[in-house]
């Protein structure tokens, strides 16, 4: 299990903003060298570039220059040569054990010329994460707007035994955030509202264009990020404190913003943080030693929780209505116990239950073609 703890800290600019500047040059060097040789073999592009960089680069320290080629190759392992990340002057920077330490609360790094010395400022929420748990790693950021230089520490430790409970089923939405198997709601009312104002205050001060609504612009800039950050933290932490609840499942939605939906839908979509509510989820019940696990969303909308028929229409809106067995209650409650449900059915040995599940119904347009019913309730 590991953690990463935040600190802002000063840090000379001036020895700081050219090393980053040299640093991104020396991976995307390193870049150009793997997408070009079709490798990420760290061995063979050390051969090739390393003394022709230090050469080029004689004020980078060299444990430094070999932490930003391993991360430049595994960046191009990551992405399998199908992108082709690249690092801007001001990106951040990894350290390792070789090119910074930790003793208590000073902290050293490697940078141009001698080693900078920091004695950080730990929030007492983070003491037992210092005094307890390795440290593995860290991370030097900088923010240009507020020119402020931040290190994020990760620490490791053991995973917490797993705990046995009951499984929960969690439906996600753009009107409520999160709706529990077991009937808990959790709307989003605030949230939409909130972003409406955001959004009629950066139009109306665009639109304006004066040098004062520019200086707002910017001041409003990231409080909307900020506040869905808080409410995402809030609703993830009330989730996962649950007692007796041992296995969260949720819908996998990595694919949901590639499918055109129009522009309204696509708006709302890109505005809404699930990942993030989800990463949230995920690190705090596995500090209590509890699982997110995922489950396929199709039908979900539209399956009948009771008799398990699937029908398009048995779906209005936020109204379930079962046209095979009348079943009368709230979609997202619905969707929420058939996410727990399925994910029970295919985690079991057997497979001849998951026979007894009713195909979509099929239609037939005027041509005489078939047409299925949307795969999950976003277009129904």
């Amino acid at each position: 299990m590991k953690r990463t703890v935040s600190i802002p800290v000063e840090l000379p600019s001036e020895r700081f903003l050219p090393l980053m500047n040299q640093c991104a040059e020396i991976f995307n060097a390193h870049v150009d060298w793997a997408i070009a040789n079709s490798t990420y073999n760290k061995n063979k592009a050390h051969k090739e570039l390393y003394h022709l960089l230090r050469v080029q680069f004689p004020s980078v320290p060299s444990a430094l220059l070999q932490t930003v080629r391993d991360n430049a190759l595994e960046s191009i392992k990551a992405t399998k040569f199908k992108g082709i990340p690249k690092k801007k002057p001001t990106s951040g920077l990894r350290y390792d054990k070789r090119t910074m330490t930790l003793r208590g609360k000073q902290l050293t790094l490697s940078c141009i010329g001698k080693r900078v010395t920091l004695i950080l400022d730990v929030p007492e929420y983070f003491r037992e994460v210092f005094e307890t748990w390795d440290f593995c790693g860290a991370t030097v950021t900088y923010t240009k707007n507020t020119k402020q230089f931040w290190v994020r520490l990760v620490f490791e430790t053991e995973d917490p035994q797993q705990i046995e409970g009951q499984i929960q089923g969690i439906d996600r939405g753009l009107y409520h955030q999160a709706v529990t198997s077991d009937g808990q709601f959790f709307s989003s009312s605030k949230i939409r509202k909130v972003q409406r104002r955001y959004l009629y205050n950066r139009r109306q001060l665009q639109q304006k264009g004066t040098r004062s609504a520019r200086h707002r612009l910017k001041a409003m800039s990231g409080r909307e990020k900020r506040f869905m950050k808080d409410t995402n933290h809030c609703v993830s932490k009330k989730l996962a404190n649950q007692p007796g609840v041992a296995v969260f499942v949720l819908e996998d939605l990595s694919s949901i913003r590639t499918q055109r939906r129009g522009k309204k839908m696509n708006k709302w979509l890109g505005s809404w943080a699930f990942y993030q509510q989800e990463q949230f989820l995920s690190y705090k019940a596995e500090a209590l030693g509890k699982r997110v696990v995922h489950q396929d969303p199709r039908y979900t909308s539209q399956k009948c929780n009771i008799c398990k028929h699937i029908r398009r229409t048995n779906r209005h809106k936020s109204r379930f209505h079962c046209k095979n067995c009348g079943h009368r209650t709230h979609a997202d409650l619905n969707a929420a116990k058939n996410i727990r449900d399925d994910y029970i059915l295919s985690s079991t040995q057997g497979t001849e239950e998951q026979a007894s599940v009713n195909m979509p119904d099929v239609s037939t347009d005027s041509l005489g073609q078939l047409q299925a019913p949307y795969p999950c309730g976003w277009g129904s």
